[in-house]
This record gives structure tokens, sequence and C-alpha cells, in this order.
């Protein structure tokens, strides 16, 4: 698999992605008791701007640099994930760095909370330890993200919150992630699953969604967010979120982000945003 995500750091899908994962995290951070973040393709942790990786897509540009530039009237959570990604890769008020879902919530973990960090990439496993080595709160595993995360769950602490986020490349993915959130529900029934996917042309994403409705499992939110026409051909048009048993009136912080975020984000007269229940309690 030769999928990096430094072409892709910062762009309306990370902005969608780390929006939601900040405030389920800001949520758990509201009870003493300690957590657990479990990531299960955490990549590099943080991403410089002025990488040739990076520069060449330049995807941060219609992506975080949009939000940066005019985040007036935004919704709380937004402010939130703004000020975070500000004071982890900012310098003299330039963004410089974009913090990936490990730098993001290692800035929002608790000395009693715990990051699980896993990433199968040697090279990008070998960064994540370095970005890390210092924090012991932080634990790096190379190893498959779907093995890991049934091998380590439930944590000990009991509460915690998966990021599952895979690059999609295999023609597989979205059948074996399937199986893989099934027997992760079933092993840690109260964990929160925050599971991103692409919108492609295609039905994918809309097959995947419908197939875990039809699961079994209930307590299912849908946030998408697109910029551009579902169908349309040549790469990603949007992406979106299954967040399972997320915690109580996150899906109206949610509601309340993705009109601001589609109105900053999107092309003119293009695009959709939802939050919905796919299945309810």
């Amino acid at each position: 698999m030769n999928y990096r995500h430094a072409y892709h750091a910062g762009n309306g899908a990370d902005v969608l992605k780390h929006v939601a994962l900040v405030a389920l995290l800001e949520h758990l951070c509201k009870k003493t008791a300690p957590f657990c973040y479990l990531d299960t393709h955490a990549g590099r942790g943080m991403y410089p701007l002025g990488a040739p990786e990076t520069q060449r897509a330049g995807e941060f540009r219609d992506g975080i640099a949009k939000l940066l530039g005019d985040g007036e009237g935004a919704p709380a959570a937004v402010v939130r994930y703004l000020e975070v990604v500000r004071g982890l890769g900012t310098e003299d008020g330039a963004l410089v760095r974009y913090p990936g879902s490990p730098a993001l919530a290692l800035s929002l973990l608790r000395p009693a909370d715990r990051a699980v960090l896993v990433e199968m990439h040697h090279g990008e496993a070998t960064a994540l330890r370095s970005l890390t080595r210092t924090d012991s709160r932080a634990q790096v595993h190379e190893r498959d993200g779907h093995e890991a995360l049934l091998a380590l769950i439930p944590p000990k602490e009991k509460r915690g919150v998966v990021l599952i986020d895979p690059p999609y490349e295999d023609p597989v993915e979205f059948t074996r992630l399937e199986a893989t959130i099934l027997a992760a529900c079933h092993r840690w029934s109260t964990g929160i699953f925050a599971v991103w996917y692409p919108i492609k042309q295609g039905d994918a994403a809309l097959r995947f969604v419908t197939r875990m409705a039809a699961s079994g499992l209930r307590r299912q939110l849908l946030i998408e967010l697109t910029h551009e026409q579902d169908d349309l051909p040549g790469g990603l048009n949007g992406s979106g979120l299954l967040v399972i048993n997320p915690p109580y009136q996150f899906d109206q912080a949610m509601r309340n982000c993705l009109p601001w975020l589609h109105r900053h984000l999107s092309h003119e007269g293009r695009g959709r945003n939802r939050v919905i229940w796919s299945v309810p309690e």
C-alpha cells in the first residue's frame, strides 16, 4: 500500500474528522475518570506544510487554511478545533504544520488518560514514535490497525473513543471494516467508535452505511460533508463519519457545525451536508 497522508493533510476531510474528534475528546474530559484514545491508522502525527509532498497536492489550502483565514461566526466546536490547530501548528501567526489525530488527541488528553496509536507503515510509525517519545501517555504499535483494535479492547480504562481511518486503497476495505466494527462493538459495547469514510464516484460509501444500519448495532450517527456532487469522477468529493455510541448532545453540536463548514469548504452551489441518526436508540 502506497498511501501517505502527507499529501492530504489539512484538507476538508481532515477538518470534518478532526472537528468531530476534538468534540468527542472534550466530552470525555468532562468526567474525572481516565479514558483511552485508540487510533487504528494513526499516521505520523504531524505534517509540515512546507514538505514537498504536502506542497505538491496543496490540499490544506482548500481546507484548514480557509478556516483560519475566515473563522468569523464559527460554531463552538469549530472554534475549539481551530484553537487546538493554532496552538500546535502556527509560528508567528502563520500555519507551518498540520497536526494529525495523534497530536490533536495528545494535546487534549489529561495526565491519567492514555493514547494507543497504531500505524502499520514502518516509516510513518518511526516518525510517530519520534513525535511521542517523551510523552508517557502514548503507546505506538507498528501493526495492522484492524488486528490491533480487536486485540487491544476493551481497555483497562473502560471509557474511551476509537478513531478508525483507513486509506481505503484495498478493494475489500469496506467489507473488512464492517467485520472489524461488529466484532469491536461486541467486545466493547460502551466504547465510542468514529469511523471515517470517503465519498467518491460510485456507491461504496452508501452501501457501507446501509449495511451497517442493518447490522443490529444501535445508536449510529452519520455525519457527511461534501464539496462537490457525490458522483463526480476523478477523486474525493467529500467524506463522512459513522459514529457509534456518540455522547449526549454530540449530534446537535455537529448539526451546528456542518452548515458553517459547508459554506466555507464547498464549491459555491455544490456539495451537501447532513447529520442524521441512521439507527437511533
